[in-house]
C-alpha cells in the first residue's frame, strides 16, 4: 500500500518553504507540492498575465469582456482561460452575430483613431459612431476562420449548451466554406489555403512600404503557409465533431473526408521531411533562398491539432532539438528561424518576429513533447521559461536572442495561455474529451519533474468543474488519486525511466492493465467506465 505522507496545502514541510501565505497559488489550474513552490507560483504568474490584460468593451449598447478585443488573441488565450474566467461568450458570441455575408468575420475593436480601419477598404471594417469605435477584418489574415471555430470547441466544452451550438454552428461551416471557396483565399492547383507573403501568421508583409496596407491586391505576392491550413484542418474535424453532437452523420462525414484531401495536400506540399516549410510562394520567388529550410512558429501548433502521426511529431520536435544545440540565440523557441537577414518589413534580424524568441512556441513545443514521447524535453522548456518569469517578476510577449524582454508587440498572455495548456493538457494529461469533463483522458507525467508528491488542480471555475489530482512516487511503487465527475477515464499513465508496473491496484483492488510505448517512454494503460466512483486511487507497483 502506498500512502501520502502529507496534507496539502503546507505552508512549510519538513523545514522547507513550500507554499505561499493565504495559499495564492492555488486556482484553475494550480498545484501544490513538498518540495517547494515553484512550479505553483509559476503557474500563478501564467494565470496572473492573463487576467490583468483582459479588456471590458462598451460598444453598440453591449459589455464585451475580452481576454483580448481581437478574436485570435482571444482564442489563443482561451484555450487556458477556460479554465477561470466566468464570462466566456459576449465577445465571442459578438464576433460570430456580426459575420459578413461572404462568411468572412471581423476580427477586431479598437478605438476611431486607432486607424486599423484605414489599411483596409471599407468592406472590411464597420464603424460605432456613438462608440468611437470600428469593428475591423485586416483581409490579408487567414486564420480568423478557423480560429473563431477553435474558440467554440472551448467554449461548447465547457457549458455543453447544444442550443448555443446549433445558432452557432451554421455560421462556423459558412466561414471555413469561405475559406476553400474564395479566390482571394485559396489556391487551387495546390488545393491549399493562401495568403499575402507574411512571417507565419502575421499581419504585415515583407516590403516597407507596405507596413500599413492590410489589403489583398490583384498582385499582391501570394503564398501558402502551412499554419493556415493546419489550422483549417483542424475546423474541418471539429465541424464533423459538432454535427455528429448534433447528430448530422452525413455533415459530419462531408467535414471528415474534406478534411482529409487537405491533409494529403499540406504533406504533398509542404512537408521537407522533418518540418513543414515556412512558405511556398505562388506569383513571386520571396525575399530568399531559406524558405524551404526555415523553422516557423505554426511547426509547433500543427503537432497539437491532429494533423500529424506521432513519427512526424518527433520529426517536428528533434528539429527543434538539434536546432538549440547550433543556435545562438539563449532558447530554440523561433518566431522564425532563420530570421530574414536583410529584414523583414523593417524588423530587424531578431527584433519582433524576424527571430525573437517566443513564449506562445515554446509552449505548444513543451505540450507536443510531452504527448509524443519526448517528456522530459517538455519539462526541460517548462523549466528554461519558469526562471526567466522567476527573473523578471512576469512573463514577456517576446525575448531578444539574449533573453531580454521584448514587452512591445503583442499580450504576454498568448504564451502564458499556451504554457499553462501545456502544463495541463501535457504534464498533468487531463483532457476534456466531452462536456465537463464526463469523459476525460488522463495521460499524467508528473515522473518526469523532481516532484515526490503534490496536489494538482484543473476543472471549470464557472460551473463549479473540478478535477483534483494527488501524485507520490516511492520506490516500491507510485500512487495517483483522481477525483472527477468523469463516467468514463482513458487511463495512460508515463511510467518512470527504466520501471515497469507489475501490478495495478485500482482502488484496492488488482486490476488488468495493458503497457504500451510512445518510442522509449512506457505508460500503464485502462480504460474505466466509472459509474459510482468519484474519486479513483490508482496504485501502479513496480
Amino acid at each position: 500500500m502506498i500512502d501520502f505522507q502529507h496534507k496539502l496545502p503546507a505552508l512549510n514541510i519538513e523545514e522547507r518553504h513550500n507554499g505561499t501565505y493565504n495559499n495564492m497559488e492555488w486556482g484553475f489550474p494550480s498545484v501544490l507540492t513538498t518540495t517547494d513552490s515553484k512550479l505553483g507560483c509559476f503557474i500563478r504568474a501564467l494565470r496572473n498575465s492573463i487576467k490583468d490584460e483582459t479588456n471590458v468593451m462598451f460598444m453598440d449598447n453591449k459589455v464585451l469582456y475580452c481576454l483580448k478585443p481581437w478574436i485570435r488573441d482571444h482564442v489563443h488565450i482561451l484555450k487556458a482561460a477556460k479554465h477561470f474566467e466566468h464570462e466566456l461568450l459576449s465577445f465571442y458570441d459578438f464576433i460570430v452575430e456580426n459575420q459578413r455575408e461572404d462568411g468572412q468575420f471581423y476580427e477586431l475593436i479598437k478605438q476611431y483613431d486607432d486607424y486599423h480601419w484605414k489599411m483596409v477598404n471599407d468592406d472590411c471594417y464597420k464603424m460605432y459612431e456613438e462608440d468611437n469605435i470600428a469593428l475591423v477584418r485586416l483581409e490579408l489574415e487567414a486564420d480568423i476562420e478557423y480560429l473563431v471555430v477553435e474558440g467554440a470547441m472551448y467554449i461548447y466544452h465547457v457549458f455543453g449548451d447544444n442550443e448555443w451550438l446549433k445558432k452557432t454552428l451554421p455560421a462556423l461551416e459558412k466561414g471555413i466554406e469561405y475559406m476553400l471557396s474564395s479566390e482571394k483565399r485559396f489556391d487551387k492547383e495546390h488545393g491549399l489555403v493562401k495568403r499575402n507573403f507574411t512571417i507565419d501568421t502575421w499581419d504585415f508583409t515583407y516590403k516597407v512600404n507596405n507596413a500599413i496596407d492590410r489589403r489583398i491586391h490583384k498582385d499582391s505576392p501570394m503564398s501558402i503557409m502551412h499554419g493556415d491550413n493546419s489550422g483549417v484542418y483542424q475546423a474541418m474535424n471539429q465541424l464533423a465533431w459538432f454535427n455528429r453532437r448534433l447528430h448530422n452523420e452525413e455533415k459530419a462525414l462531408y467535414w471528415e473526408k474534406k478534411a482529409e484531401i487537405l491533409r494529403e495536400n499540406i504533406f504533398k506540399h509542404l512537408w521537407n521531411g522533418t518540418h513543414f516549410i515556412h512558405q511556398l510562394h505562388l506569383n513571386h520567388s520571396g525575399a530568399d533562398d531559406n524558405e524551404n529550410v526555415r523553422l516557423s512558429l505554426s511547426n509547433t501548433y500543427d503537432m497539437n491539432r491532429g494533423l500529424m502521426t506521432t513519427e512526424q511529431c518527433r520529426k517536428v520536435i528533434e528539429e527543434y532539438m538539434r536546432r538549440k544545440g547550433t543556435t545562438k540565440f539563449f532558447a530554440e523557441w523561433f518566431s522564425i528561424d532563420p530570421p530574414y537577414e536583410n529584414g523583414f518589413c523593417g524588423y530587424e534580424l531578431g527584433r519582433y518576429v524576424n527571430g525573437a524568441i517566443s513564449p506562445f512556441t515554446a509552449g505548444e513545443l513543451a505540450k507536443a513533447a510531452f504527448n509524443n514521447g519526448y517528456e522530459d524535453y517538455g519539462w526541460d522548456i517548462i523549466s528554461r521559461f519558469m526562471k526567466l518569469v522567476e527573473r523578471d517578476g512576469v512573463p514577456f510577449f517576446l525575448y531578444d536572442i539574449d533573453s531580454k524582454p521584448q514587452p512591445e508587440g503583442g499580450p504576454s498572455a498568448w504564451g502564458s495561455a499556451a504554457f499553462l495548456s501545456a502544463i495541463d493538457e501535457g504534464l498533468a494529461g487531463i483532457v476534456d474529451l466531452d462536456v465537463n469533463y464526463s469523459e476525460m483522458k488522463f495521460s499524467p507525467k508528473f515522473v518526469v519533474t523532481h516532484y515526490e508528491e503534490l496536489r494538482y488542480i484543473t476543472g471549470y471555475h464557472v460551473n463549479k468543474t473540478v478535477i483534483d489530482v494527488k501524485f507520490i512516487i516511492k520506490e516500491n511503487g507510485m500512487r495517483y488519486d483522481l477525483s472527477t465527475p468523469s463516467k468514463r477515464i482513458d487511463a495512460h499513465i508515463l511510467l518512470p525511466k527504466g520501471k515497469t508496473c507489475s501490478k495495478l491496484l485500482l482502488n484496492g483492488k488488482e486490476t488488468a492493465f495493458t503497457l504500451s510505448s510512445v518510442c522509449e517512454s512506457n505508460y500503464v494503460d485502462l480504460t474505466i467506465n466509472n459509474n459510482c466512483d468519484k474519486t479513483l486511487s490508482f496504485e501502479i507497483l513496480f
